[in-house]
């Protein structure tokens, strides 16, 4: 397959789990119970959520299709629906149901996914693709850290 067939079926997977953690938040951060936490100084506003994710979804799906035209394997498909599980799901356990604790675990392992993808993924073809992941594994740093806040904070 094309790396362009790659790059939009990953656009279309990534982009629609965005949308549907967005609709799993159950309000999120414009909700009651989220707007009554104990929120970390460093929390960004609101919209930077959205061009955070923008940028990370598209640099994401570039380096998805990179690494898909390289290798396709059995591990690498569930590995990346593992991700998508991890991504998708934080948003209903943290946001709907309200479990901090199983959120943070949940961000932790979403994030030492993202740092696999990076350190193990490195061959010479791949080698500064890997730097595509740099906006999540940034941004999931900061959300995990701003999940832990909250965790040891309320």
């Amino acid at each position: 397959m094309k790396k362009a067939h790659y790059f939009l079926i990953f656009l279309i997977i990534n982009f629609g789990g965005l949308a549907v953690g967005s609709w799993l938040m159950d309000g999120g951060s414009s909700g009651d119970w989220y707007n009554t936490l104990n929120k970390a100084p460093w929390t960004p506003p609101g919209w930077v959520f959205g061009a955070a994710w923008t940028t990370i979804m598209l640099c994401f799906s570039w380096y998805l299709a990179e690494l898909f035209h390289l290798r396709v394997s059995k591990f690498l498909c569930a590995l990346y629906g593992f991700q998508v599980l991890l991504n998708v799901s934080w948003n209903w356990i943290f946001f709907n149901q309200h479990l901090m604790q199983v959120g943070l675990v949940t961000i932790i392992l979403l994030t030492l996914v993202l740092f696999y993808y990076f350190i193990t993924f490195r061959n010479e073809r791949l080698k500064n693709f890997k730097y595509l992941l740099l906006p999540y594994l940034v941004w999931l740093c900061i959300a995990t850290s701003l999940n832990a806040y909250v965790v040891f904070n309320n």
